[in-house]
């Protein structure tokens, strides 16, 4: 029964390689947008805390967002950055921009997120621009709309990189080549 114990321990103890959980934190971008103090009235006053918003990706197309609340700004970070891991999700991407453009809404926020040719760069600011380059797009123009609440602009923003659609299978669900979907600037040139 004991030698069975050792053993179950040592194949728990092997599963886990040294240092392996934290290669992963490494090579993810993690970016705090927004540090608020929150207050929550209580007999006698007010107790203060702060919310904090993370953003976290992987620059290849994952990225995922967190909300922490805490009594101390480093507990809230990190329980915002637990959460944007928990929550990262795939989106769809074409090279260094998005498939096609697209309006999202989130609350009283709207943004609009339009495809850019290469060497255009990140035209946006804030959290839209803390959700994209999280998610990898490198070119890409953006106008926020509405609300400029950071966390409704973030959400939305997310809402519409979700929406994206993969032009492989638009093409095979049209029945057509997939050049034919893809912008102007990304098509092979025929001689």
């Amino acid at each position: 029964m004991e030698k069975r114990q050792n053993k179950q321990r040592q194949n728990r103890a092997g599963d886990r390689a040294p240092g392996a959980g934290e290669e992963e934190r490494e090579e993810l971008d993690e970016r705090v947008v927004d540090i608020a103090r929150v207050a929550k009235v209580i007999k006698g006053g007010r107790r203060f805390a702060f919310r904090t918003v993370v953003v976290v990706g992987d620059n290849k197309g994952r990225v995922g967002v967190g909300v922490g609340k805490s009594r101390a700004v480093p507990d809230a970070i990190r329980k915002g950055t637990d959460r944007a891991r928990k929550n990262m999700k795939s989106v769809s991407l074409s090279g260094s921009t998005i498939p096609h453009e697209v309006t999202a809404e989130h609350g009283g926020a709207e943004v609009y997120l339009k495809p850019a040719t290469p060497g255009t760069g990140v035209i946006a600011a804030g959290g839209v621009r803390a959700v994209l380059e999280a998610a990898g797009v490198r070119d890409i123009l953006t106008k926020s709309l509405g609300s400029a609440n950071v966390l409704n602009v973030i959400q939305a923003t997310l809402k519409g990189l979700h929406r994206m659609k993969n032009v492989e299978d638009q093409a095979r669900a049209r029945g057509k080549d997939v050049s034919e979907l893809l912008p102007f600037w990304s098509r092979k040139k025929h001689a």
